[in-house]
C-alpha cells in the first residue's frame, strides 16, 4: 500500500508539467490507480486497490469555485498556464473561477479529466 510520503517524494522529483508522464507512471508503479486534485484548496485524494485511499493536505488558501462551468474561459486559463504565463496558484484561481472543481488522473488509461461542480467532463487529455 502506498503512503502520502511516497507520493510526496515522487511529486518533489517529478511533479511538473514537463515530467507529468513519468510522474503518472511512477504513481501507477506505487499502486495508485487514480487521483483527484481539488481546486478549492489544492488537496488530492489518491486511490488504489481494495479501496486504499490517502489524502494530501491542502496546498493553498480556499478558492471559491464558480457554480457553473465555463469551458472557453477554463481552456484560456489552462493554455496560459501551459505557456508558462501563470503560476500554479494563478492557474488554480482561474480554473476555480471558470467552475472547475477538480481534475482526475487515471494512471491506467493515462488520462487527465477536468470536471465542473455538476460532475460534467469539461476536457479529457491524453497524457503521453
Amino acid at each position: 500500500m502506498f503512503t502520502i510520503e511516497q507520493i510526496d517524494d515522487l511529486h518533489a522529483r517529478l511533479g511538473s508539467a514537463r515530467t507529468l508522464p513519468e510522474y503518472v507512471r511512477a504513481l501507477k508503479a506505487l499502486g495508485v490507480e487514480q487521483y483527484d486534485s481539488y481546486l478549492a484548496d489544492g488537496h488530492s485524494e489518491y486511490f488504489g486497490q481494495g479501496g486504499h485511499r490517502v489524502v494530501s493536505p491542502a496546498m493553498h488558501e480556499v478558492l471559491p469555485v464558480a457554480e457553473t462551468g465555463q469551458r472557453e474561459t477554463f481552456l484560456q486559463h489552462l493554455r496560459r498556464h501551459e505557456l508558462r504565463q501563470t503560476t500554479y496558484l494563478e492557474m488554480s484561481r482561474g480554473l476555480a473561477q471558470s467552475g472547475i472543481e477538480k481534475w482526475t488522473v487515471d494512471t491506467g488509461r493515462m488520462t487527465m479529466t477536468f470536471y465542473d461542480k455538476a460532475g460534467r467532463e469539461m476536457l479529457v487529455e491524453q497524457i503521453s
